[in-house]
């Protein structure tokens, strides 16, 4: 059940009131009463009372941390364009959706069965779910990788300042799908995302 805070308003000191359990603002009384209620304010002053939602708690297994070691490579992940494609195609999805809600249903609730529907789809056969490739996106991981240009000594080259001449050093591998013990991993070349695959579902983000 929701918790309720009352504010008094129009106090002659116009401090607010600590919600009962919690100290008091100096120079103004605490909200006292049973919960979800509050008594009316000395001196017949207007009082608003303000829904607390219920405290947000991550899954049992948020404290642990995925295997170190021990993982292999899961074939079938789609190719970075067609990455980009499939997360678009979800985003679009889900706004037409959304859009489509008559004014009574468009909640929060609503919302986000909606958004579950969608990004616990998964690419493929891999078992990959789709909020993982979208976290990817959203961080920046899918960004197009560029070879970078390096100085290095090349025998019988140009000539060049310092002796060396510019080479191109290989492309970073692209994304790849790792699976260890339980998890997956959606390495790339600037970060990783990692998500349960066994137990409560989750994810977790990682540098490169």
């Amino acid at each position: 059940m929701d918790a309720a805070v009352a504010v008094a308003r129009g106090g002659p000191s116009g401090a607010v009131p600590a919600v009962s359990g919690a100290p008091a603002v100096s120079g103004a009384p605490a909200v006292s009463g049973a919960p979800g209620t509050a008594d009316a304010p000395a001196g017949g002053a207007a009082a608003a009372v303000v829904t607390v939602p219920e405290a947000v708690t991550g899954p049992p297994w948020a404290g642990v941390l995925p295997p170190r070691g021990g993982w292999r490579r899961v074939p079938g992940l789609p190719g970075p364009e067609a990455l980009h494609r499939t997360i678009a195609a979800a985003v679009a999805e889900f706004r037409e959706r959304d859009a489509a809600l008559p004014g009574e249903r468009r909640t929060r609730a609503e919302r986000d069965r909606i958004g579950r529907e969608i990004w616990s789809r998964t690419l493929g056969d891999t078992g990959l779910p789709l909020r993982a490739a979208h976290a990817a996106q959203s961080l920046g991981f899918l960004r197009p990788v560029r070879a970078r240009a390096a100085a290095v000594a090349v025998p019988g080259g140009p000539a060049a300042p310092g002796g060396t001449t510019p080479a191109t050093e290989p492309a970073p591998e692209a994304p790849v799908l790792l699976a260890a013990a339980g998890w997956l991993r959606l390495r790339t070349p600037y970060g990783s995302i990692v998500v349960r695959s066994g137990g409560l579902p989750g994810l977790s983000v990682t540098p490169a």
